[in-house]
């Protein structure tokens, strides 16, 4: 599907891109590339495929909590922009 320069002016305003006319150009030969790669995707028999969300299984990779001790309230609230007693204070999100 070859795009039209209309069609690569309308996608940069939605996503409020400008565009100079080499770009126009350059991004019509690419997004028209890329839309041709997913036509030939959707040649492919995918009959008897079950839909998948990741292409490999994923399992979470977990790591033993070990008691260390932490760091003394000075060295960890030094570099601080705002400071009160040992926490750090930070501007009110809510009234």
């Amino acid at each position: 599907m070859k795009l039209s320069r209309e069609q690569v002016l309308h996608i940069s305003r939605l996503a409020r891109v400008s565009l100079t006319e080499e770009e126009v150009e350059k991004f019509r030969e690419q997004l028209s590339l890329l839309l041709e790669n997913f036509e030939n995707l959707q040649q492919v028999d995918t009959t008897g495929v079950q839909p998948t969300a990741q292409s490999i299984s994923l399992c979470n990779v977990l790591k033993e909590d070990v008691v260390a001790p932490s760091l003394p309230p000075d060295e960890v609230l030094a570099n601080a922009p705002l400071r009160e007693e040992d926490f750090f204070r930070v501007p009110p999100v809510l009234e």
